[in-house]
């Protein structure tokens, strides 16, 4: 697995670092930080940190600085407590306050601290190890963090995307007949989106998880991850499916499909990243015309006889 990393070209102002409730004060030269998505969140990449040796204290790393020379690590901040990421709730860090550290600061990032030895020139995130095992607080003036107001919303903008519902089928159709099996089903697809957020480009994806087939006469099928499929036109009024229906009277039905679609997102070409949420479609409604059958033992055939019963304007 890959570490993912994508720069957005931000500089973050770094003005107090607690470990777990100490402040560190800002440096005067501050290092560009890179901030991105690794599979488990929100990072800022780890060659940008150094690790006092006596203290524990983390402060950006100022190039040609004898302690990051020395160290034989690199560093991350790992956002996965505030996106309550895998192992998030284990360290402690779903509980963890970062209250602001002056009367009109912002309050802090509780984050978890990786290291990787530096001999990995590109480390995967499983190589990054956790510092000390528990979470601390990090303070970012400036800017906005553009990655987690993205997670925030991403629900709404999903839910607001021009999904194709795709279309309810019915065999036969537009006719059937009471007492024998309708088949329905549904042609539906994975569908990609790019759109723009908070300034970033995001890629979102929006995939059918499951399916509910109202036939309009009170009954329902779902909700089943079972889409269906096209039968062949000699099986369909004695073939049952897993989606079929049998009218039980006669008329005009109002049938409906609504597709559940689970989504994911990627900012700025990282991984994709699951959306907690579905988005629910509803299709046009179609009118399924149920008829009746009856039989009967006829003499002859309707070219012999075009008043038999059953022939086309005969009457009974």
């Amino acid at each position: 697995m890959q570490n993912f990393t994508r720069s957005i070209g931000v500089l973050v102002s770094a003005a107090c670092l607690m470990v777990p409730l100490q402040c560190v004060p800002a440096l005067a030269k501050e290092p560009r930080i890179d901030i991105g998505y690794v599979e488990n969140g929100l990072e800022l990449t780890g060659t940008q940190w150094t690790r006092d040796p006596v203290t524990g204290e983390f402060t950006p790393n100022i190039n040609g600085s004898p302690a990051a020379a020395d160290d034989p690590n690199q560093y991350k901040a790992d956002f996965r407590c505030r996106l309550g990421g895998p192992g998030a709730r284990e360290m402690g860090c779903l509980t963890l306050e970062c209250p602001p550290t002056t009367p009109d600061g912002e309050k802090g990032s509780p984050v978890i601290w990786l290291m990787a030895p530096k001999g990995i020139s590109n480390p995967t995130f499983t190589d990054w190890q956790p510092v000390d095992g528990k979470p601390a607080c990090l303070y970012d003036v400036e800017p906005e963090d553009a990655m987690a107001n993205i997670a925030a919303r991403i629900l709404t903008d999903f839910q607001q995307l021009p999904v194709n519902p795709g279309t309810l089928e019915a065999q036969p159709f537009p006719h059937t007949l009471k007492g024998g099996p309708t088949n329905f089903y549904t042609t539906t697809a994975e569908q990609g989106f790019d759109v723009t957020i908070l300034g970033q480009a995001v890629h979102l994806t929006a995939t059918p998880a499951n399916y509910t087939y109202t036939f309009g006469d009170g009954t329902a099928l779902g909700p089943t991850p079972v889409a269906g499929y096209s039968i062949p036109a000699a099986d369909w009024l004695t073939s049952e499916t897993r989606t079929s229906h049998t009218y039980t009277e006669t008329g005009n039905y109002q049938a409906t499909l609504t597709t559940s679609f689970t989504g994911t997102y990627s900012v700025n070409n990282g991984p994709p990243l699951p959306i907690n949420g579905t988005l629910h479609i509803t299709t046009p409604a179609k009118t399924i015309h149920v008829w009746k059958t009856e039989r009967a033992l006829v003499a002859d055939t309707c070219q012999e006889n075009p008043n038999s019963w059953g022939c086309p304007g005969a009457t009974r």
